[in-house]
């Protein structure tokens, strides 16, 4: 199906709606227009610019390993992907993998997560204890029962320069990028018939796509509809450590803290903080106790080295937090069939940015998915209270 002059507003310019605006426009059946309404170009609160950018493929639920399996193959040439005027983006790819790590309980879910992963072809290994020690020496292991760890396909990226590279591809390939603030929607006839900025414009369009982030769920708003999703603090903190840590991968401990090197003795690490203490729309402050009186704890616990740590740096940054299942909602909505959303993704959003823009691309040029079927994070499954629940969420 072509879409001549076919206008497709974006709300929301971060690596989501930058990537759907970049794989819209690639598409030789396309050949209409696509706005990208962005009230920020500095990106300063944006998700995409304050991920810790990381990709993986060890996920609970098929889609989410799939969307993993093509966003490694895309990152991995995404100077091919998204060269403009003879200049190729370098994002810094590295691929030490993630290494998911067990207690007795949690042993099975490791188990059945492995089978699957397996299945689907990805280049896991699951290790006993004495592998997991022969590997990884510098570990405590005397709780631990099995590990999971990603032998190719898993590691991290600048995020910043990905998000910068489909802004500007997708800019070279005619995409219009406004900087305003959008405030609502006009409707007509049960369709969405143009977005509202703050300064009293308005932008018609024929398709529109809700890519707002953290902030999605105030732009469903505008049209009665209940999107399940938040914005969460997550902070993310710097540490040096004098001590070697060889073959260091991305490390979830059995506590939910994560730690990864990050050059030159240097790590990153994060922790979610207990669900009493996760309001939506906490300000942006890092909150320091939580590094010092859980995160450190549990690193120091895992790693001994780590008893002699030195926070260097630290920074907080939103995920939107889909709290019907921690999965992204990817789809139309089934009353308002030009509205599409592309949000929800808990923390995962940069990694599966590939695979969601190529698949919203399908679907509001093609009217359905080509490659990737997308259709299990569809937005009906909210309405039928069917959760596909992620239980791999770092």
């Amino acid at each position: 199906m072509s879409r001549v002059n076919h206008h497709i507003v974006i709300v929301g310019g971060g690596v989501i709606g930058s990537a759907i605006a970049s794989f819209t426009l690639r598409d030789p059946a396309f050949r209409g227009a696509v706005t990208v309404v962005e009230r920020d170009p500095t990106y300063a609160r944006a998700s995409s610019a304050l991920s810790a950018s990381s990709i993986r493929q060890q996920f609970s639920t098929a889609i989410n390993v799939e969307i993993g399996r093509f966003g490694i193959e895309f990152l991995r040439r995404a100077g091919e992907h998204l060269a403009t005027a003879g200049e190729r983006p370098d994002i810094g790819l590295v691929e030490p993998g993630y290494l998911f790590l067990a207690r007795a309980a949690g042993a099975g879910v490791l188990e059945r997560n492995h089978a699957l992963q397996r299945s689907l072809g990805v280049d896991v290994a699951l290790l006993d204890p004495p592998a997991l020690r022969e590997r990884c020496p510098w570990l405590a292991t005397g709780d631990i029962a099995k590990a999971s760890l990603g032998l190719s396909g898993e590691g991290w990226f600048d995020g910043w320069t990905l998000l910068q590279a489909f802004r500007r591809h997708a800019r070279s390939l005619g995409a219009r990028y406004v900087a305003a603030e959008a405030a609502g929607f006009d409707v007509n006839a049960g369709r969405v018939a143009a977005v509202r900025l703050a300064d009293g414009s308005r932008i018609a369009g024929d398709t529109f796509v809700d890519a707002a982030g953290p902030w999605a769920a105030n732009v469903a708003r505008w049209l009665g509809v209940d999107l399940p999703v938040r914005a969460r603090r997550r902070c993310v903190f710097v540490f040096s450590c004098r001590t070697p840590i060889p073959r260091c991968p991305l490390v979830v401990d059995t506590s939910g803290a994560w730690f990864r090197p990050e050059g030159d003795g240097q790590f990153l690490c994060g922790i979610a903080p207990d669900e009493s203490n996760d309001p939506d729309d906490a300000p942006l402050d890092v909150d320091h106790a939580l590094f010092d009186e859980v995160l450190w704890p549990a690193l120091a616990a895992r790693v001994p080295a780590f008893e002699a740590i030195r926070q260097t740096r630290s920074w907080a940054g939103y995920y939107e937090y889909n709290t019907f299942d921690r999965n992204g909602i990817v789809g139309a909505h089934p009353e308002w069939a030009n509205l599409v959303f592309a949000n929800g993704f808990s923390g995962h959003g940069i990694q599966e940015s590939p695979a969601v823009g190529r698949g919203v691309a399908e679907l509001v040029v093609h009217g359905g998915y080509r490659t990737l079927d997308l259709s299990p994070l569809a937005f009906d499954r909210v309405a039928r209270n069917e959760p596909v629940e992620e239980l791999n969420v770092v």
